[in-house]
């Protein structure tokens, strides 16, 4: 299953990683070893930011994804799930506003 993680970075201790130069060291080590299927950096509601695509089977592989960022970042994360245009189609919108509308 896809999902979007949301990866929020506190100023700190971001900031002081960046001053002694091991930030981007850091953030590469976790990416090279967690192979997200892709990832972009932002900023979201003003603090540094990472949206990135991750696939699933199930749950427990969550903390796989998460914990680097907790542990290394203080980082907080979001968990949404994704659907393709395929996978919307496949909902059962029609019988939902039928049984619901």
């Amino acid at each position: 299953m896809k999902m979007l993680m949301m990866v929020h970075f506190p100023h700190e201790p971001f900031n002081q990683m960046v001053r002694e130069g091991r930030a981007g060291e850091v953030l590469m080590q976790i990416l090279d070893e967690i192979k997200l299927e892709s990832i972009y950096f932002t900023e979201l509601n003003g603090t540094r930011s990472a949206v990135a695509v991750i696939d699933v089977d199930e749950s427990s592989q969550i903390p796989r994804y998460a914990e680097p960022f907790f542990l290394q970042f203080e980082a907080d994360c979001e968990f949404r799930i994704a659907m393709t245009p395929a996978d919307l189609g496949r909902a059962g919108l029609e019988m939902l506003g039928k049984r619901w509308g």
